[in-house]
């Protein structure tokens, strides 16, 4: 079968310039998906031109379906598309790593605070501008997932039942019902049919391993370092979209039933990440570096290491898996039926979050008039993120 869209391989002399671009598109990329998709357009079509706006379209439509982050298996296609396998490796170290670093160090802030007297006060205003990223986040991505009234019963669906049980297993479960509702209620016909794939088996079956593998170790193990390896790998594999999805399941995890986190920490750690360039799935690396410490700072280091490897690598393997196929695998229409399903629950996710993280960072009226600047703000897409943050920490510290 002749793939629709063909990888072009660049010679391996100008890998270099293509991974230099890469790195700009990491250090320009601020918000979610959307916004990254701008910047992909801007550096990779329209300057270097590197493929075609609608290759580019094609590819988000790609990573879209696919469980992980949008952005970053967006930006690994491409690097797939240029290069094929390592190229695809060397692209997502090159996209992640600046921002995962950052995120690494971020991870001691609190030691940091405490070993020079400074008041943890300072930080008391990030939560409530985390609070205003998430609501507004919710707002852009309701109107793209609420299509008619089935994706809105779903969305109401999805936030009222996880609101109420929040076990970490329920994510996955409202997230393939929604997919199921879709297709039951879409009514038509042969949409399962058949079509000629070859695919990379090697790449899936390690996935499943290291799925399988994870859980069955962090069972047997009491090894914070696997535990945490285990959680951040399967969130890699059960969320669709981007970091403002990931949230109320690491939330629901690593605050609500393991306690390695408190929910101002993990805010903090939200809300500096909005500020920062790069994939919001690099939030990973202060979360596991935080759920690591106590046990000295290399445990802590290779906490967020681990964490960050593992968040990012079950996108990896599905891109390797998947990107061989896709000319064949969109042509079966029960996958963008159910995708509409699942971005409806996904949505209902973040909006229960948005809801549980607003009241743990309590309703007084600074916080409250904290999360509504930040709306305001961020909806004039006048003001960037990073402003935004540092404007949150001067605040604390003049209050």
């Amino acid at each position: 079968m002749k793939r629709a869209i063909e990888t072009t391989m660049i010679p391996k002399l100008t890998w270099r310039s293509f991974l230099r671009d890469v790195l700009i598109c990491s250090l320009g990329a601020y918000g979610g998906p959307e916004a990254h998709f701008g910047v992909f357009l801007d550096q990779m079509v329209v300057k270097r031109k590197y493929l075609t706006e609608q290759d580019l379209v094609e590819l988000l439509a790609l990573c879209s379906i696919l469980p992980g982050p949008t952005s970053t298996q967006t930006m690994v296609s491409i690097g797939y598309k240029m290069g094929g396998p390592v190229l695809a490796f060397l692209t997502m170290l090159v996209w992640s790593l600046p921002v995962l670093v950052v995120m690494t160090v971020l991870s001691f802030l609190y030691q940091f605070l405490n070993l020079r007297e400074i008041s943890l006060d300072v930080l008391r205003f990030i939560g409530p501008m985390a609070v205003g990223f998430i609501i507004l986040a919710v707002y852009r991505i309701g109107r793209k997932v609420v299509i008619d009234r089935l994706t809105a019963v779903l969305l109401v669906f999805a936030a009222v039942l996880t609101y109420f049980i929040r076990a970490p297993w329920m994510f996955p479960v409202v997230l393939v019902a929604g997919g199921i509702v879709s297709i039951a209620a879409s009514g038509q016909r042969d949409i399962w049919h058949r079509v000629a794939m070859n695919p990379p088996w090697r790449y899936l079956a390690v996935f499943v391993i290291l799925a399988f593998g994870g859980i069955a170790a962090s069972l047997f193990l009491q090894s914070r370092l696997v535990q945490i390896s285990e959680m951040f790998y399967r969130f890699g594999y059960l969320v669709f979209g981007g970091g403002q999805v990931v949230v109320p399941v690491m939330h629901a995890e690593l605050v609500e039933v393991r306690g390695y986190l408190t929910t101002p920490e993990f805010l903090t750690g939200y809300g500096l990440v909005q500020g920062l360039p790069g994939p919001m799935f690099s939030f990973a690396a202060y979360a596991g570096g935080m759920a690591a410490r106590g046990h000295g700072a290399v445990y802590q280091v290779v906490g967020a290491v681990a964490s960050g490897i593992g968040i990012f690598l079950p996108g990896l393997l599905l891109i390797y898996f998947v990107y061989p196929v896709w000319e064949a695998l969109k042509q079966i229409p029960a996958i963008r039926i159910a995708l509409k399903g699942v971005g409806a629950v996904a949505g209902g996710l973040i909006a229960v979050a948005a809801v549980i993280l607003a009241q743990a960072s309590g309703f007084t009226l600074l916080n409250t008039a904290v999360s509504i600047a930040t709306i305001l703000l961020l909806a004039s897409r006048k003001i960037p993120a990073p402003l935004i943050v540092l404007a949150a920490l001067i605040l604390g510290f003049i209050l």
